[in-house]
């Protein structure tokens, strides 16, 4: 464990909400995010009342620069997730997703509602909800109460707050691994009781309680955790790249590894990197060691997770 002061952390002030990752390389500082309507004219502003509707031929939300979109993605024939994800790169990496554990159905709707809500329904049964933080005719903030399994640059984990891993690759569902930063301080990735919502045992931790307060993700690139004075306590992912040269996520993934990916926002980016997601650090280091249980057992054996 380390502690210094913390001067990375000066832009970043404690929160109680994590704001979902509605923004662009440019509004990394501010959070805002204006809502646009993807269509075959130029982009027009979202008006309350507006929906969008899962098909093949679904239109999408995007912010002012376009890296990011929100709308439906088909998942399996037929299933349906509602997301936000990159919208610039060609593989549409999601970031968030809402009810991730059930797809919707073809024909399915969410919508913006002039009180400020969004909600998502199936078949004509609303089975997901969100209220804006605030709202104009053209222009909103989301600011939705809880991540999926990634965080962004700006983006904090607060106390209480976590990431649960996918259950696969392609399946988004929630998984067996959890990373949270305790009520306590502690910040810690478990197993996960999988389908129960209880944990098993950790296997990786920071051993911060009493002191850690916050999980900052700041615009260097540098993922750390922090005391409530702003007190460097320990860094999560220390390898950092300029979020000008490339965008960048933290994932929980379904193997229960926290990783650091980067991705040039063009080919003559720093580094000479290829156009694709690559990583650049992890935690923790060697997760067949981290998890060991039974012969055959654990995250690496023949009856790995």
């Amino acid at each position: 464990m380390m502690m210094s002061t913390c001067t990375m952390c000066a832009a970043h002030r404690p929160g109680s909400r994590l704001e979902v990752p509605f923004v662009t390389s440019k509004e990394y500082a501010r959070g805002v995010l204006n809502l646009y309507s993807a269509t075959a004219q130029p982009y027009r502003n979202v008006t309350l009342g507006s929906a969008l509707t899962a098909n093949n031929a679904s239109s999408t939300w995007l912010s002012p620069s376009g890296e990011f979109a929100f709308g439906f993605q088909k998942i399996i024939p037929g299933g349906y997730l509602l997301a936000i994800w990159f919208n610039k790169i060609p593989k549409r990496t999601i970031v968030w997703s809402a009810n991730r554990d059930n797809l919707v159905q073809e024909g399915s709707k969410v919508q913006l509602f002039a009180d400020g809500k969004f909600e998502l329904s199936d078949r004509g049964q609303r089975i997901w909800a969100a209220t804006l933080s605030r709202v104009g005719v053209a222009y909103g903030t989301l600011s939705f109460d809880e991540p999926t399994d990634t965080l962004l640059p700006t983006q904090t984990l607060n106390r209480g707050g976590q990431l649960v891993s996918s259950f696969s690759r392609t399946n988004y569902s929630r998984g067996r691994f959890l990373f949270a930063l305790e009520t306590d301080g502690n910040l810690v990735s478990y197993t996960r009781n999988f389908p129960m919502d209880n944990v098993i045992f950790a296997y990786w931790s920071t051993q911060t309680m009493g002191t850690g307060f916050q999980v900052l993700f700041n615009q260097s690139g540098y993922i750390f955790l922090i005391a409530e004075n702003g007190s460097l306590l320990n860094f999560v992912a220390s390898n950092a790249a300029s979020t000008s040269q490339f965008y960048q996520r933290a994932i929980l993934e379904y193997d229960g590894v926290l990783r650091h990916y980067v991705y040039p926002r063009s080919a003559y980016s720093e580094g000479g990197r290829a156009m694709a997601w690559s990583i650049i650090d992890f935690i923790p280091s060697n997760i067949c060691m981290s998890i060991r249980q039974r012969a055959g057992g654990g995250a690496c054996g023949f009856n790995s997770f």
